[in-house]
């Protein structure tokens, strides 16, 4: 029997009726996610997903840490199918894990019977098992409570297994359980930060780029792409849509008060995204704003922007620190793109009064009518 990836469900089997949409979104993801690596046969079974090599030449490797950026799934293992016998599995685990318990200096047997008609129970079994490998593996200590190594036995339908520890797999709700979503993606650490949270609930995201040539350079619309195909991996595929800024910021630049700038700018930013949204089937905005972070985060200056779009904003980072927002940023990848020193389109003010007024004198609706005209997008896939 070949080795194989076993994936936990999380959230999804506290589903009701509709628990078999889920499942079905979450093995029609891994199935799509996998095809770089091979010929994979993918099922479910008892909150457990089994992904099989079913030919040569597949990368088991890249499979397995390509099924920890699967939204779905808790936890993540690789594992070695044997009989359903106890010996069969106490040589399994001699030889599977035999780097890992010779590397140990403490251990634990823990064994879960799904299969009711195994003869032994899921104590006696981890009695065996782990007296066995005591004596076959002398420097080994048991240690029940905080072992270096925990031995899994999974008694299941077809077959047992053997694996080590589980590592945590990205958790959340399949993506396109969620609906879609248009996200405002800068080249900053909190937009792929708050875009990654939103996919985890299960959203399907179109990204939105703003960019201000020859203000931003192409340097600084590159670093936007890359941070979308760091988020792919998680994410999907995603749809960059770039909207060109320049005669928006430069109307407001010389027809507004230079204070309301970067408040104005927002506005128009939201009107651009919903013009995205509708085109697209997207029922809400995504950005990566935090209270208080800078000036034109307050709650006056949000609920401003907010007024220029009618469609939902969702803020994932509103209220953390950047300290998580950056632990988030380097757990996907995105930090060190993030921090590269390429310029983007916003600025930093106080508003201080209703700027609908001031937008009086802008031609709102042609402004944005030639900027979403001259719109132009990118694919990026797995």
């Amino acid at each position: 029997m070949q080795e194989l990836i076993l994936l936990k469900l999380g959230e999804v089997v506290l589903k009701g009726l509709n628990r078999h949409t889920f499942e079905d979104k979450l093995l029609a993801n891994i199935r799509r996610r996998l095809k770089n690596y091979g010929a994979f046969q993918v099922t479910s079974k008892q909150s457990t997903v089994y992904v099989e090599p079913a030919g040569e030449g597949c990368d088991i490797d890249g499979a397995f840490d390509a099924c920890q950026k699967i939204f779905g799934a808790v936890a993540v293992v690789r594992a070695q199918p044997c009989e359903k016998d106890r010996d069969a599995i106490l040589d399994c685990a001699k030889t599977y894990l035999r780097e890992d318990l010779l590397s140990a200096r403490s251990f634990k047997v823990e064994s879960k019977r799904a299969d009711k008609t195994f003869p032994m129970s899921s104590i006696q079994l981890s009695q065996y098992v782990g007296g066995e490998l005591h004596d076959a593996y002398p420097h080994l200590t048991v240690d029940v409570h905080h072992p270096e190594l925990t031995v899994v036995v999974e008694v299941r339908e077809k077959a047992a297994y053997v694996h080590g520890h589980a590592v945590p797999g990205a958790g959340g709700l399949p993506i396109g359980m969620g609906g879609t979503a248009v996200s405002l993606l800068s080249g900053g650490i909190d937009s792929p930060v708050a875009s990654w949270m939103v996919a985890k609930r299960g959203v399907q995201l179109e990204m939105v780029h703003f960019y201000s040539p020859p203000y931003t350079s192409p340097q600084a619309l590159d670093k936007v792409l890359d941070l979308a195909r760091l988020l792919v991996p998680w994410c999907g595929r995603l749809v960059v849509h770039t909207v060109p800024f320049t005669e928006i910021q430069e109307t407001i630049r010389r027809d507004c008060p230079e204070e309301y700038f970067t408040l104005i700018m927002r506005r128009f930013m939201m009107r651009c995204a919903q013009r995205v949204a509708k085109r697209v089937g997207a029922k809400a905005l995504i950005t990566g704003e935090c209270l208080g972070q800078v000036a034109s985060q307050t709650m006056e200056a949000m609920a401003s922007t907010e007024d220029a779009t009618d469609l939902p904003v969702f803020r994932p980072v509103i209220a953390m620190d950047k300290e998580e927002i950056i632990r988030i940023a380097r757990r996907i990848g995105t930090f060190e793109t993030s921090i590269q020193p390429f310029e983007d389109c916003c600025t930093v003010f106080t508003p201080r009064e209703d700027v609908r007024e001031l937008e009086n004198v802008l031609d709102v609706e042609g402004l944005v009518d030639r900027a979403m005209e001259a719109t132009r997008y990118e694919v990026i896939r797995y």
